[in-house]
């Protein structure tokens, strides 16, 4: 008996007397059991929510459905989350004349049809239409009648091309929301006969041109969100006559000019956001006068602050980063203010603001990348609710103030490069809800106190490029979320002692004064990336447990004492030994000479940094400052209310998959007992630890958790997420991996896959498979690939990118199913608008475009290289990197003679016939084309698809 039957046998005792007290009429009593058996027959039986439904029930008593207060009529159906698919639903419930309000949003319509606009836009009291987050393709149809309709929500499908008068006959249009799909041309003008405008949203589009001044006729205008299109021009002046205006979005465009002083005027508009743009000239005075949210950063605005920007009462947020601001912080800050961002500008003068001690709301405060000068302030210690305190890079001299030690909020401290001295306070370690702490590349010296082990919520601690000296405290091994350790460059010494097993990014030892045998409690840390014990003084042999340290990709042991034979270890794992004079031999994968020039290497190791000489460590710093300069983001959508500030402590689950056999087998509490047991893990990967669960069915699946590293720029992603997760669960492909179900805990993700018997496909090819994979399936595997990343990439709730394409995020169904994981990692790590840890931004070693090493943004042409490397590892049967040298470029420098290209090849693999080996140059030349150095040279995923097709 299915979930449906059940509810429906449940209540069915309730059905005489709801028919008695019913007053519908008899033709809306029949629509709508015709109504409940089309949902019930077209929903798969998998989101329908009529949960205390039954067809000869009273319909006024179903959840979703309003009546008149008489129940005489049907007046609001609300059917969002029903996995409604088929369009001909829609003309039926126009049959409902009585209808004021018509929710339809979640479900996957793909189209409109005439016959609902014919038959809907004429119901006369029909005010509100919501058809959101559907699958709608297509162009817009024309809304002719309608007559009363106010409401209008088409946003996040993928309809597309112009608008020009679809519009127009609505009278009493007052909101539209077309946001996320993919119209192109002008920004419409035509929004009703009547210019009832109010809320106008056409954010994350294709729209071109300017901004048309014809907008201004919509005199009640109180919404306008024109965010990320491809507008160009200026704002138009006369927007400040939208004397009833509350909210301007003008987000990442490529607008330009000045900002209007006329904005000044407009004494109801309490959020600006026109951030990511080409404006250049000063802040007008006055602006934020009655403004509670300014958002102007990433643009090219210069001159000073002026001096009263800051201090409206009313204001709670302010982002002036990446600029060309000049001059001195102005001291007079509002008392409600609970965000200041004046990072990456030309800032100089001393931090000093007035009345420290009132600043009670004051949560994030990031003055980096500027030129101030002067003592940190003792006084911020009385601004209690700091969670984010960031003065890095800047000019910054004296001692680090012992009142920080009262901030029991901060969860981030940033105070790298500066020129700070003294030792590091032991009121420090009072900071029990401290995360991030970045003192690297200043001059504090004494040593680390041993207290530090209050830091029970520590993930990431950067101590480089200081004067501490001494032992690292034995406590430090009970910091047991710590995921990177930076000591490098200091004079420590003594034994190392135990680390902490969860150390996962870096391990960084490197230029102390540490000696004897290389510890064996090193061997704990089987999930650390880049371990760097070089320019010290171990001794002894390289000892065989860290050939299985399981997660290890970098180690550097260069400039020691040690002495023996280099053991053998992964072939993807980069050894560097050089000036040893007792070791034996040269690693078998230790990286040429020639590989410490400039290479492309993952985020994680450039965090690892200290790898080659100064120079190189010095690059690598200026990479990563530039990238945190960038994409130090916090979603703004939090700026319209104080709430923001306050981390929301929630958890969530849902199922999402509309095949009833699996929602009938994965059992929640039989999972989340699964993931809690480790020999249940079966993969760990960068992002991810997979688990196998059986439930109580004996069914197997899989349950990948994500850990939720950077809660502090992640406030509300957990509704954010589990959003994106109902829309990536509407997806249908065979050779994606899409979530079946989730659960959000205030940590962690744990998400639900069809289990892949086979798993990875580097395992397959690089494991310890007694016989190679033969062509048919790395050619299925090929073509698998290819067709789930051009679905992705043309998706049509929006394209979706992949941070990490790589052997080890591809799983295997069968031998010829590849399924790719890991989508859903672009809601959780947005470079453009999250910090992220900047090991899981640039996805793995090998696969990384060269163009990711300078911009650190994901793009399309960044997967097609990544699926070049694949391919290459298809047809060569090596890993990515391979005795310190990336795949790629080996193959491009062994591919300049076409009549060689047979040495490239897996021997085991071409030898086998001529029609194989004719397929596989083919598919080289494929792969040539994908991991082009230039990203406008490569091909995009619908043309791969079809060349990797052509070359059977």
């Amino acid at each position: 008996m299915s979930r449906y039957e059940n509810v429906s046998f449940t209540l069915s005792f309730f059905f005489f007397f709801q028919l008695v007290f019913s007053q519908l009429p008899s033709k809306q009593i029949a629509t709508m059991t015709n109504l409940y058996e089309m949902l019930q027959n077209n929903s798969g039986n998998s989101s329908f929510r009529w949960s205390n439904a039954k067809k000869d029930s009273n319909p006024c008593s179903w959840v979703g459905v309003s009546c008149s207060s008489s129940n005489s009529s049907v007046t609001e159906l609300s059917l969002p989350l029903f996995s409604i698919s088929s369009s001909e639903i829609l003309p039926v419930i126009c049959q409902i004349d009585s209808l004021e309000s018509l929710d339809i949003s979640n479900n996957h319509l793909s189209s409109i049809p005439d016959v609902f606009v014919s038959s809907c836009g004429g119901i006369s009291g029909l005010k509100l239409l919501n058809i959101s987050r559907n699958e709608l393709g297509g162009s817009l149809p024309t809304f002719n009648g309608f007559q009363k309709l106010e409401v209008l929500d088409l946003s996040r499908n993928s309809l597309m091309g112009n608008i020009n008068l679809q519009f127009d006959g609505l009278d009493s249009l007052k909101s539209l929301n077309l946001s996320y799909n993919k119209f192109t041309g002008p920004l419409p003008i035509n929004l009703g006969k009547n210019n009832l405008l109010q809320e106008l949203q056409l954010s994350t589009n294709g729209f071109q041109g300017e901004i048309p001044v014809g907008l201004v006729k919509y005199g009640n205008l109180s919404l306008i969100d024109l965010s990320h299109n491809e507008l160009s021009g200026l704002i138009p002046e006369r927007f400040g006559e939208l004397s009833k205006l509350q909210i301007l979005v003008l987000s990442g465009s490529n607008l330009r000019g000045e900002i209007p002083k006329l904005l000044v005027k407009i004494q109801t508009l309490f959020r600006f956001a026109a951030n990511q743009n080409n404006f250049v000239g000063n802040i007008p005075p006055g602006i934020t006068t009655y403004l509670r949210n300014l958002d102007l950063s990433f643009n090219n605005l210069s001159g000073t602050i002026p001096q009263d920007l800051l201090s409206p009462p009313n204001l709670l947020s302010v982002d002036l980063s990446s600029n060309l601001l000049e001059g001195p912080i102005p001291t007079e800050i509002s008392l409600s203010l609970f965000r200041l961002r004046l990072g990456g500008n030309l800032l100089n003068g001393t931090v000093s603001f007035r009345s420290y001690g009132n600043l009670t709301k004051l949560t994030y405060l990031e003055l980096d990348n500027n030129s101030l000068t002067g003592e940190i302030p003792p006084e911020l210690g009385l601004c209690r609710s700091l969670a984010l305190l960031n003065l890095a890079q800047n000019r910054l001299t004296g001692v680090l103030p012992v009142q920080l030690g009262n901030l029991a909020n901060l969860q981030v401290l940033y105070l790298q490069k500066n020129k700070l001295v003294g030792v590091i306070p032991h009121q420090f370690t009072q900071l029990h809800s401290l995360q991030r702490m970045n003192f690297s590349s200043n001059s504090i010296g004494g040593s680390i106190p041993a207290s530090i082990s209050k830091l029970q919520n520590l993930t990431n601690l950067d101590l480089r490029h200081n004067n501490l000296s001494g032992p690292i405290p034995i406590s430090i091994r009970t910091l047991n979320l710590l995921l990177e350790l930076q000591l490098g460059n200091n004079q420590l010494s003594g034994d190392v002692p135990a680390m902490p097993s969860s150390l996962q990014i870096a391990l960084n030892l490197s230029n102390n004064l540490f000696g004897g045998p290389i510890p064996v409690s090193l061997s704990g840390l089987i999930a650390l990336e880049v371990l760097d014990l070089s320019n010290n003084k171990f001794s002894g042999v390289i000892p065989n447990f860290l050939t299985e340290m399981a997660g290890l990709t970098q180690l550097v042991l260069s400039n020691n004492q040690l002495s023996g034979d280099i053991p053998k270890f992964k072939q993807y794992v980069t050894v560097v030994t050089g000036g040893n004079k007792g070791l034996n031999q040269a690693p078998s994968n230790a990286p040429p000479a020639s590989s410490k020039k400039k290479r492309t290497v993952s985020v994680g190791v450039v965090i690892g940094a200290a790898v080659a000489a100064a120079l190189a460590a010095g690059l690598l710093t200026l990479i990563v400052i530039s990238i945190s300069r960038r994409y130090y983001r916090v979603n703004d959508m939090h700026l319209q209310s104080e709430e923001a500030a306050s981390e929301q402590q929630v958890i969530l689950g849902n199922l999402l998959t509309a095949n009833g056999i699996h929602r009938s087998n994965i059992d929640f509490m039989k999972a989340m007992e699964a993931v809690a047991n480790n020999s249940n893990i079966i993969l760990k990967t960068k992002f991810s630890t997979y688990y196998k669960t059986v439930m109580p069915s004996g069914a197997n699946y899989l349950v990948k958790k994500l850990t939720w590293s950077d809660k502090i720029f992640q406030l509300g992603n957990h509704e954010r997420f589990g959003e994106e997760l109902e829309v990536i669960g509407k997806l249908s492909n065979s050779n994606v991996m899409i979530p079946l179900a989730y659960v959000l805990t205030v940590d962690s993700a744990y998400l639900f896959y069809d289990f892949a018997p086979k798993g990875t496909l580097f395992d397959l090819l690089h494991g310890n498979s007694e016989s190679a994979l033969h062509w048919a399936s790395r050619y299925s595997i090929a073509i698998g690939v290819a067709q789930g990343l051009t679905f992705l990439h043309g998706c049509p709730s929006g394209s979706i990118l992949l941070l990490d394409l790589s052997s080890k995020s591809i799983l295997l169904k069968s031998l010829n199913e590849p399924q790719i994981g890991d989508i859903e990692l672009c809601k959780v790590i947005d470079p453009s608008k999250s910090t992220g840890s900047l090991s899981t931004v640039a996805g793995s070693v090998g696969y990384i475009p060269p163009e990711y090493a300078y911009t650190m943004r994901v793009t399309m042409p960044g997967n097609v290289y990544s699926f070049g490397v694949l391919l290459l590892e298809l047809l060569t049967g090596k890993p990515a990197v391979s005795q310190g040298t990336e795949l790629a470029k080996w193959v491009l420098s062994n591919s300049a003679q076409q009549n060689k290209w047979d040495n490239i090849l897996d021997f085991s693999v071409i030898k086998t016939s001529l029609a194989v080996r004719s397929q596989m140059l083919a598919v080289l030349k494929v792969a040539l084309a994908c991991v082009s150095a230039s990203p406008e040279g490569r091909p995009k995923m619908k043309s791969v698809l079809r060349m990797v097709l052509n070359a059977r």
